[in-house]
């Protein structure tokens, strides 16, 4: 194992994104609706935090131009993307078109849905914390959905599927 300096004297910060990146995660779409209308951001900061009540997280970048809308959004719907959904992952990336061409309809509360995802977790914001150049913001999960399918991961910067 090759020891590296996460921080230089220059802040370089590259080796340490670099480790995270080590860590495959799945990939994920979280949606809500805003008042310019529906938002979607791609993300693989995911990860279940209580079985009761029913809550879950995920990290907006504040540095994300889609970052206001969800720092103030109530509702929010997690997808949790399949291997077959690489188009849907690109539509909504730094600068993409998001739900231009992207199936999909309101639920009760407005928040935009997709179809085909191998879950999907439909959330009241039950709380937000700081989280440096990110804000942490727990979900109440109020209905799932599941799928089927394989995941779509995420590892070292790209993306790739189970062997």
């Amino acid at each position: 194992m090759t020891e590296i300096t996460t921080f230089d004297a220059t802040g370089n910060a590259l080796p340490f994104r670099d480790a995270l990146g080590r860590f495959a995660t799945g990939v994920t779409l979280v949606t809500t609706l805003s008042d310019k209308g529906p938002v979607g951001m791609v993300a693989n900061s995911f990860a279940s935090v209580s079985l009761d009540p029913p809550l879950v997280l995920w990290s907006p970048a504040r540095s994300s131009t889609r970052f206001p809308f969800f720092e103030r959004a109530q509702h929010f719907a997690i997808h949790i993307l399949s291997d077959a959904q690489a188009d849907i992952s690109m539509a909504f990336g730094r600068g993409a078109a998001g739900f231009d061409g992207v199936s999909h309809g309101p639920n009760e509360q407005g928040v935009p849905l997709i179809e085909g995802a191998l879950a999907r977790f439909e959330c009241t914001t039950h709380a937000t914390h700081d989280g440096g150049d990110h804000l942490i913001m727990v979900g109440r999960v109020g209905r799932v959905t599941l799928g089927g399918g394989q995941p779509m991961i995420f590892h070292a910067g790209k993306f790739k599927a189970l062997a």
